[in-house]
Parts: structure tokens; C-alpha cells; sequence
């Protein structure tokens, strides 16, 4: 039997709440909506954090090896040949791959990954309408640069940049939508295809075209239940640049104006989604592919008074996770807990492919055809030598360790799912306090994440400090 296709599009920023469906009612994403109802909607899907402020370099690099983020090279920047990469083993079934969009890893993991691709984006941010692109390289060398002019505010100089052209005027979400189109529009192949589209949005710099502004009014944008004009105390980001977009104290109308435009750049993806899916279907190749919309991390955008990606909230870590297609229940919605990079060994197991070596990622195969299965118990997550945490399903542990700060939140997620109260203090829960944090030490060695240099230094600087909770009342 012929194996699928697959369909990847892949979010920037984008935070678990953000398609009206199944989360907030203010975003315009029909087409979105209506890809969560043709398939299986996974709402607790996670990242496990970042090693750096990039939280989106490990994240796609998790996401393509199938390995946890201690078990990365440079935090994902490089990834060595002995990781093997979904792209790569797909190629090994029998499937062409093709990618587009942004790859936030190194080139030669991209070459290894893809036999097709168009218009890709060897970095990080950068502005929308002017994106240096490269063009397929057959022999994967993408050895070819341009000069580019480095950000003002940090020195106006020239460096050079893996591009071989700039598509100046196009923005960077029409420019890979039209390249999965094309892809699509010309394959003529009997072998199953695994396409890989990623977007750059709804990653800053804001910037759309106007008439998905012209769709919403900031003045009745509703803030977030968590929204505060600033973050209870610094645990090491007042110079992080997400966090310096805005000044502090947060004002409640530049946050809305912020909120409109991110839901704008959703809402133009959305568009160009429903374009992608629209060619799918009048190709022929519809019935046959199994389609997945993901994102690499979420975004606070005024909520516990952050702008950014660098914290352990809910939403800093979880993300959406979609898939439609053969084989998957339809209007369906699963709450057991995965991870992005669970992803590969559960693609293995439902095309039949051997897993390879390596993968610290469990599959959630099982999850998709039974409602009650849970492939995970609990999530650990970081951010740097600053944050742990750990959840269990009802509770939520946090702990911060920066300079002479040791802080601890806890959060009853089930009651309180925006995470405004801060239960640490209380007496009855101290006990619950101790096991979580026994929980996530033994999680923390699990992973290597005490042999990491994160690790060790907030480990060892963790130890240290006094416990914040020890009198009660001070949470």
C-alpha cells in the first residue's frame, strides 16, 4: 500500500490560543478552524524551552532529530550527520522531501533533510518583505552569500548572509505559500512526497499586508485574563531584546495595538494556509495526505507582563498541534501531553518505518486512535540557567534561579489555567511543593540536564540560595 503524503506547516511564534477553534474567539483563522475540525486537535502540545534566548533554534532542532534539548549540539545551530533528521528518513523510505521557508539550523542538516525545495531562509528574524533567500542547491553546498547590513541599533555594518537572492516587496508568508504551491501544482511523482513549510510569521518584525490589519480594532481587543503592566520580579530578562519592544510598566493600549498586529500576521497565514490546502485538493492529492500545523513556540505578547518566549508559562511553552488527514479522527480533540519532538518516532510508527537510534522523543501513535492513552505523565521545561519546571496534570511547578533570586511559583492548573495565583505560600500545599521539586530533579537527570552547562550552573547556584517558600506566605 502506498504510503501518504504529508503536509508540515510550521508556525513562528505562535502561541497555543491562536486559531479561533480551539482557543480564542478574537483570532480570524478560518482556515485553521477548519483543519481542527477536519482532523485531531493535540491542546497540550509543548515545547521543552530554550538553552538560549533563540528559543526557536532548539525548538526546530528537537523538532527534526527527535531528540531532547541536552541531547543537541550548539543548542540546535549545528546538527552533527549522527542525528538523524525526520527529512532524511523519510527520503531512506522512499518518500521525495521538499522544504521552504525558514531553517533556523545549519545548511548541511537542511541538504541532508530535503531532495526538492524553493525559497529558503537560512536564519533567524528578519524583515518581511525583504527576506535573502536561496534558491535549491542539487549538490546542498549553499555556499553562496550577500552582503547584508547589520541591524542600525546595534552597528551599521556590513556582514555576509546565505542567500543568492532577495524577493524585495514580497512578504516572507506569500513567498513560501507560493512555493509549496508550485511544488504541489508540478509533481508528477508516483513516490509519496513530505513537504516542509516554514513560516516566519507571525514572528516579529509585525508587519502585513493592510487589509488583515484593516480586520481589527485594538480598542476593542480583549487583553489576556494574565495580561500585567509588568512581571512580579526580574529573573534576568531586562535586556532580553522580545522584552525591550515595549517599556515597562506595560501600557494596556500599546499591548492591544501589539495583539492586533500579531493576530493580523495569523490571520494573513491563515489566508495563505487555506491557498496551500485549496492546491492540495485540486491536485488530486487531498484524500492522500496527511496534513500537521504546528509552531515552534508560543509568545506571552503582554501576559505575566512579558512580550517574549523566554519563561516556562503556558503561553511560552505549549503550542498548537493539528493533524488531518487518512487514518485520524475528525473533529476530534486530545488532551494528553506531547511534545514537538515526539513527532518523528510517532510518524515512524504510522507509516511503519524503523526508528532510528537516538530519538529521546515518544511516540503518541496510539494517542490518535484512543482518546484516554497518554504517552507522557508529566512535562519538564527550562529556559537557559534561569527557569525548571514541572507539571503533572492538576499542578505546575516553576522555579527561578538568577544571581540571588530563588524564587518558586505554584499553579493549580486545572482552577487556575491562566496561571495568576501563586499557591507556593500555602501550608496545606508545601507538601506537594517538595514533590514536585523532587519530581523535576529526577526529571532533570533523566534528561541530562544536570550535566548540561545550563544545568549545572542552575543546579548549582539553585542549591545555594535560600529556599523562598521555606517560611510560607513569601511565594
Amino acid at each position: 500500500m502506498k504510503k501518504p503524503n504529508i503536509l508540515f506547516l510550521f508556525a513562528d511564534d505562535m502561541r497555543y490560543d491562536t486559531i479561533a477553534e480551539i482557543g480564542d474567539p478574537q483570532v480570524i483563522t478560518p482556515n485553521l478552524d477548519e483543519l481542527a475540525r477536519s482532523g485531531t486537535a493535540f491542546v497540550n502540545a509543548h515545547i521543552p524551552g530554550g538553552t538560549i534566548v533563540a528559543v526557536c533554534m532548539p525548538s526546530r532542532a528537537m523538532l527534526n532529530t527527535g531528540r531532547n534539548i541536552f541531547h543537541l549540539q550548539e543548542s540546535g545551530k549545528s546538527i552533527p550527520e549522527d542525528h538523524a533528521l525526520i527529512g532524511e528518513t523519510l527520503q531512506k523510505a522512499g518518500y521525495n522531501t521538499f522544504g521552504t521557508g525558514k531553517w533556523h539550523n545549519c545548511k548541511q542538516s537542511y541538504a541532508r533533510s530535503f531532495n526538492h525545495g524553493d525559497e529558503i531562509y537560512f536564519g533567524g528574524m528578519y524583515d518581511h518583505w525583504n527576506v535573502p533567500m536561496s534558491s535549491f542547491d542539487p549538490e546542498g553546498k549553499y555556499d553562496h552569500e550577500i552582503n547584508d547590513i547589520q541591524d542600525p541599533g546595534y552597528g551599521n555594518f556590513m556582514y555576509p548572509k546565505t542567500a543568492d537572492h532577495v524577493s524585495m516587496g514580497v512578504h516572507s508568508t506569500e513567498l513560501f505559500a507560493d512555493a509549496a504551491c508550485r511544488f504541489i501544482n508540478d509533481y508528477d511523482d508516483e513516490k509519496p512526497f513530505y513537504m516542509y513549510v516554514a513560516y516566519m510569521a507571525p514572528h516579529d518584525p509585525r508587519s502585513m499586508p493592510q487589509k488583515y490589519l484593516d480586520m481589527y480594532d485594538a480598542d476593542k481587543i480583549l487583553l489576556p485574563p494574565n495580561f500585567a503592566e509588568k512581571h512580579p520580579f526580574d529573573y534576568g530578562l531586562k535586556y532580553v531584546r522580545d522584552e525591550i519592544l515595549l517599556p515597562l510598566p506595560r501600557d494596556r493600549k500599546q499591548v492591544k495595538e501589539n495583539i492586533r498586529d500579531y493576530f493580523a500576521m495569523i490571520t494573513h497565514l491563515d489566508d495563505t494556509v487555506g491557498k496551500i490546502i485549496q492546491t492540495l485538493k485540486d491536485s488530486g492529492r487531498y484524500e492522500d495526505t496527511i496534513i500537521i500545523f504546528a509552531a515552534d513556540n508560543g509568545l506571552s505578547v503582554g501576559q505575566h507582563g512579558l512580550l517574549g518566549k523566554q519563561s516556562c508559562y503556558e503561553h511560552s511553552i505549549r503550542v498548537p498541534f493539528i493533524m488531518s488527514g487518512p487514518g485520524i479522527e475528525k473533529n476530534a480533540r486530545r488532551n494528553g501531553y506531547i511534545y514537538l519532538m515526539d513527532l518523528f518516532p510517532t510518524l515512524c510508527d504510522m507509516l511503519g518505518i524503523n526508528k532510528p537510534e537516538g530519538l529521546d522523543g515518544i511516540s503518541f501513535e496510539k494517542m490518535i486512535h484512543d482518546s484516554e492513552y497518554k504517552s507522557r505523565q508529566v512535562l519538564f521545561s527550562i529556559y537557559g540557567d534561569k527557569v525548571r519546571s514541572i507539571k503533572d496534570g492538576k499542578y505546575k511547578l516553576i522555579e527561578y534561579k538568577c544571581r540571588d533570586l530563588r524564587k518558586t511559583q505554584l499553579f493549580d492548573l486545572e482552577n487556575d489555567p491562566w496561571e495568576k495565583f501563586d499557591l507556593s505560600g500555602r501550608e496545606d500545599l508545601y507538601p506537594k511543593v517538595l514533590e514536585l521539586r523532587n519530581l523535576m530533579r529526577r526529571t532533570a537527570e533523566e534528561w541530562g540536564d544536570l550535566e548540561s552547562s545550563e544545568g549545572k550552573r542552575f543546579w548549582f547556584e539553585y542549591m545555594k540560595v535560600e529556599d523562598d517558600v521555606s517560611g510560607f506566605g513569601q511565594g
